[in-house]
């Protein structure tokens, strides 16, 4: 179902579609930097939080991307 249709339905927010998204990214390319930025994160701790990762695991490919 296209992304128009399940926000319109009304079983889906605006809320719950920016997570979906945020994670198909961050599940695609690793780039937790890149998610944050788009998620207007000032905190990198706050995206990971966001994204229900593992802390560690996140912070540790963190320091690792350049964006």
């Amino acid at each position: 179902m296209p992304v128009e249709r399940l926000a319109q339905s009304g079983r889906y927010g605006t809320h719950s579609l920016r997570r979906t998204k945020a994670s198909i990214i961050y599940k695609a390319t690793g780039n937790l930097r890149a998610v944050q930025i788009l998620l207007g994160h000032t905190k990198i701790e706050n995206t990971v939080r966001y994204l229900g990762v593992d802390v560690e695991d996140a912070l540790t490919l963190a320091e690792g991307i350049e964006v």
